[in-house]
């Protein structure tokens, strides 16, 4: 289905521009009136104001890079869908996966039907599982599997 595959190339994209610290094409795949909830609970909304968040973070210090698992698309209506994702965090420069850094990622997109999709919102959660470490294992071996197949 062609809208499942714009919906997962814009996570991807998403992952991409993040990891290659770049604020304004981050910002871009977002609608204008797009909203993040970063990892942190920080809060930025519409693009100018995602991108000024992001240049400061971009800047400062080196980024981990995020690696991601798409786990759910779904049409949620004519012009409207929603990505489900795991993500997990490198620190630069290595090849291991940072535990305490894992997250649950939700994107609401919408489309105006050209095939072309936009972020609506980007929630990026922490995924510590509180009181269940097997559960925080259980993602990082998930996460490693995907890291060794790309």
């Amino acid at each position: 289905m062609v809208w499942r595959d714009g919906l997962e190339d814009l996570y991807q994209a998403l992952l991409s521009a993040w990891n290659e610290r770049d604020a304004v094409a981050y910002a871009n795949l977002f609608s204008e009136d797009g909203s993040i909830v970063g990892f942190d609970g920080s809060m930025a909304n519409g693009r100018s104001e995602i991108e000024a968040h992001l240049k400061p973070i971009f800047t400062d210090h080196p980024t981990a890079r995020y690696v991601g698992k798409v786990r759910e698309v779904r049409e949620l209506g004519a012009g409207a869908g929603l990505v489900r994702a795991v993500a997990g965090m490198m620190p630069p420069g290595k090849t291991y996966l940072m535990p305490d850094r894992h997250a649950v990622q939700t994107i609401v997109a919408s489309s105006s039907g050209s095939g072309s999709w936009q972020i609506e919102m980007f929630q990026n959660t922490p995924a510590r599982f509180d009181g269940r470490p097997q559960e925080v294992d259980r993602l990082t071996r998930e996460l490693e599997t995907k890291l060794q197949n790309t």
